[in-house]
């Protein structure tokens, strides 16, 4: 038995017995969000106001300190987690073993929370979640409806253990499957569980992983790499950040399983640099993993040797693809090339190479623990597992979600979220007009799509694609052409320039998505938009090129009409798109001064003095003088 595998155990051992001596526990969010919003000064002033009630706190435990806790008093450990998820209501703070969970918690509460809820046991009523729809609240995440209908496993660990604590991780189990693959496990044993998983890539088109180890696994040079991408571009993704943030070990451990998988013996973690949390924690996490002989030379005792380097990204949408990426690693310009060569044959420095997401290496380390069956028990046959989500928009509950390949977005939207949320900020779910899924290389579905299963097969039917995980709520308010156009807009700068199809290409179909929504656009530019698109996604090298139409082409097709109402009525249904926009008067705000009626050229205003006035569209010259002169914000 190697000393890091008689460490680990003892270390698991000892933690389990230190933690039980606290008689409670406060779990604080330190994810990104919620430190943006104070969650740290809440966590300061918890030490400061419980020692000031005389309770022993501690905010890290080390079961190096052999010393037990004084049983004279309280003893007390606030731990910092990573994303908790619910973002819509942070900081969240979480009180074990009551399990109160507190939402949008501010420093001013920390007072009432330990008198009521430390010392007395008490919950702190006005911190609960309260559903915007039922009005019911919810003490716990278990009678939370944002969390009670998720299946969480991967983000299980993000939440609830301390984020920057190796210790932690390793009383829950973490590196023991690692330590599984290096001493009781061959390459192709692990390959063959991997491929028996059916696990499917999470970062985008779903290309099924244990083939991936399997092409590696078979080419016979001395190097080989595993690379870990984490360059998460698309806008309003957050999933690996999170994972980053919130249980970097298992992703590091991820990655160990693949090296001995492949019989790598060093890896990469490519990194956003616009994540510095992230950057900091999974750098202190790979520290302390070698500082503890986990990563290394002769891995728990094998012939094993592996290194892992974390690489920042310089921001390149187009580094998320897998040979751009590696081309940014070994210091060029981050350009796609062709393919074949693979990665599996020819990658990093010219050697097999594996590129996992960071999910899916999350994923691995209960694959490997728990057997290839118990992984496919949950999601669908084709797509099995669990798959993380962003969910963003016009939606009452925000954040990030897991639920199992198979769930429809029914469940997602109207349980999970809450509800649509409308143009006044009321839940209505009649407001709902579609989702993006998938980002800038995704597609949009709509209510007829909402009790479709997702996963990656059904999804791609539907000329979408799962992607990394965002889905983008948007309500009735929302103009298909501006969401277009703002994806378009994105591509079009992120394109590397390569090739002539996307660099050139995407630039006009922004141009004609700008005559259409400022009321340039004939039939002609619909036909020609609809074929430059498909040309587009044939022509182009890499995976940006490929599918950077995809929310023209989806969109054009979903909502045909509202393109039309653009192109040949000059008008734009939603009322966002303000070339083509006559302005409208709110009634409850419009107070019946009647300045809009005396000052409009045309006299297309009407109304009595003290009541709501109207706009005659059929007189409107959409001058914009009812706009400047109303003192009340009533017309838009």
């Amino acid at each position: 038995m190697s000393n890091a595998r008689q460490l680990l155990e003892k270390i698991q051992t000892d933690y389990r017995v230190k933690v039980k001596q606290y008689q409670q526990r406060i779990i604080i969010c330190a994810g990104t969000g919620c430190i943006a919003n104070g969650s740290l000064k809440i966590f300061d002033k918890l030490q400061s106001v419980l020692k000031a009630n005389h309770i022993n706190v501690d905010v890290k435990l080390r079961v190096k300190d052999a010393a037990s806790l004084p049983t004279d008093q309280e003893n007390i450990l606030i731990s910092r987690s990573g994303c908790q998820g619910f973002c819509q209501v942070g900081p969240l703070v979480e009180i074990q073993p009551s399990g109160f969970l507190y939402v949008k918690v501010k420093p001013e509460d920390v007072e009432e929370i330990v008198e009521k809820t430390i010392l007395k046991g008490l919950p702190v009523e006005r911190l609960l979640y309260v559903d915007p729809v039922t009005g019911k609240k919810s003490n716990t995440r278990a009678d939370n409806p944002f969390y009670s209908q998720q299946t969480r496993t991967v983000l299980k660990k993000c939440g609830s253990i301390d984020a920057e604590s190796l210790e932690e991780y390793i009383s829950i189990d973490g590196y023991k499957a690692a330590r599984k693959a290096y001493t009781k496990m061959q390459s192709e044993d692990i390959v063959a569980e991997i491929v028996k998983s059916g696990i499917r890539g999470r970062g985008g088109g779903g290309f099924p992983t244990g083939f991936k180890w399997k092409m590696a696994l078979k080419e016979k040079l001395d190097k080989k790499y595993v690379i870990c991408n984490g360059d998460e571009g698309d806008p309003g993704a957050f999933m690996d950040r999170s994972l980053f943030e919130g249980t970097p070990h298992s992703v590091i451990e991820g990655m160990m399983i693949a090296a001995r998988a492949i019989d790598a013996d060093e890896g990469y973690i490519y990194i956003r640099m616009e994540y510095p949390l992230a950057v900091k924690r999974i750098r202190k996490a790979v520290t302390e993993a070698e500082e503890m002989g986990i990563l290394g030379e002769n891995v728990f005792g094998s012939q094993n040797n592996f290194k892992i380097n974390v690489m920042e990204g310089a921001g390149a949408f187009v580094c998320g693809e897998e040979t751009a990426l590696m081309a940014s690693a070994e210091g060029n310009r981050g350009m796609p090339m062709p393919k074949p060569p693979f990665p599996s044959e020819s990658g990093l420095f010219g050697k097999p190479s594996v590129i996992n997401n960071v999910e899916t290496l999350a994923t691995i380390p209960d694959i490997i623990l728990k057997g290839a069956d118990a992984f496919r028990r949950v999601g669908t046959e084709n797509s099995p597992g669990t798959k993380t989500f962003a969910l963003t928009g016009h939606v009452a509950n925000t954040g990030l979600i897991e639920v199992p390949f198979g769930t429809t977005l029914r469940k997602i939207i109207f349980e999970i979220g809450g509800g649509v949320v409308d143009k006044y900020g009321k839940i209505n779910n009649n407001a709902f007009k579609a989702v993006q899924i998938g980002g800038p290389s995704g597609g949009c579905l709509t209510a007829k799509h909402l009790d479709e299963p997702l996963d990656f097969d059904n999804i791609k039917k539907n000329k979408a694609m799962i992607g990394s995980g965002g889905l983008v709520v948007m309500n009735d308010s929302t103009c298909m052409i501006k969401i277009a156009k703002y994806f378009m807009e994105f591509t079009q700068e992120e394109s590397c320039g390569k090739c002539v199809l996307c660099r050139e290409g995407t630039k006009q179909m922004l141009h004609l998505l700008n005559d259409i929504s400022e009321g340039r656009a004939t039939q002609e530019t619909l036909e020609t938009l609809k074929d430059l698109g498909e040309a587009i996604c044939k022509g182009s090298l890499c995976g940006l090129g490929k599918t950077a139409p995809n929310p023209v082409l989806s969109t054009m097709e979903q909502f045909s009409d509202e393109y039309k109402a653009h192109v040949f009525d000059k008008f734009c249904p939603t009322r966002e798109c303000s070339a083509l926009s006559l302005p409208e008067i709110n009634p409850e705000l419009c107070k019946g001064c009647t300045l809009c009626a005396r000052k409009c050229p045309v006299g297309a205003i009407s109304g009595k003095v003290k009541e709501a006035h109207v706009i005659d569209p059929d007189k409107c010259i959409n001058c914009g003088t009812c706009i400047e002169v109303c003192k009340f914000n009533a017309i838009a």
